[in-house]
């Protein structure tokens, strides 16, 4: 199987703000993952130093992209959208709740044909227990996406989606925000698109190490979905 995953190049999209303390850790492990990765960084204007570790990084093994104010993880991941040229999309949050070494079993699913996008899965597999009311309203957002477009997802809103290049660069990404996941969700299977689900390794942060995605962020989400199962 190794050597069909040679034969296929890997785009690795990494939004980041305001990340100093975990981008170098999570490139590190991207790099040592045993592909030929094309590695996209989007800094959504950090003010903590992370733009400046950026710059350092040498242009010749990572693309950089920069915002000039922050926009929101939806403007980086379409920040990055016309600059990929691997076989696979991935999208990697720059934190370390999601881990780089679940890339095999991710791309997996899209590398033998049986699917044209894959969802990573935090309830399924090892994971970090976390927040009642986040696990509750994941609940609800993945229960409503699955009444609107007819599907069994389980998580909806896990941050870890991987994509072939063609239906990832068709996808046209209208969202800022946190509401990146239920468009994205929302447009896949409108579409009638192949879609797996793998379960991932999942520690999920505390708001005092950084989180950033709140309670607030539900009724956008909601909204989105509804919005998207009958307009474009």
């Amino acid at each position: 199987m190794l050597f069909i995953f040679e034969a296929m190049k890997l785009t690795v999209i990494i939004p980041v703000y305001n990340e100093i303390a975990t981008l170098p850790q999570i490139l590190q492990r991207v790099n040592a993952q045993p592909f030929d990765s094309e590695i996209i960084i989007v800094d959504d204007y950090s003010t903590d130093g992370t733009r400046e570790y950026i710059q350092t990084l040498p242009s010749n093994k990572y693309k950089k992209l920069y915002h000039s104010r922050n926009m929101g993880k939806g403007a980086a991941i379409r920040t990055a959208q016309p600059h990929v040229q691997g076989d696979i999309v991935i999208i990697q949050d720059a934190d370390l709740e999601y881990q780089p070494e679940d890339f095999q079993e991710l791309i997996k699913p899209i590398v033998v044909g049986h699917a044209e996008v894959v969802y990573g899965t935090r309830f399924l597999g090892a994971h970090r227990v976390f927040y009642f009311w986040h696990y509750v309203g994941n609940k609800v957002l993945s229960f409503i996406t699955n009444i609107l477009y007819n599907t069994i997802l389980s998580d909806m809103e896990c941050g870890y989606k991987v994509f072939k290049r063609d239906v990832f660069k068709q996808i046209k990404i209208n969202s800022n925000g946190f509401d990146l996941e239920p468009e994205l969700t929302a447009k896949i299977f409108k579409q009638g698109l192949r879609v797996v689900e793998i379960p991932i390794t999942y520690y999920g942060r505390s708001y005092s190490d950084g989180k950033k995605i709140s309670w607030r962020d539900f009724f956008p989400a909601v909204w989105t979905l509804i919005k998207y199962r009958f307009v474009d």
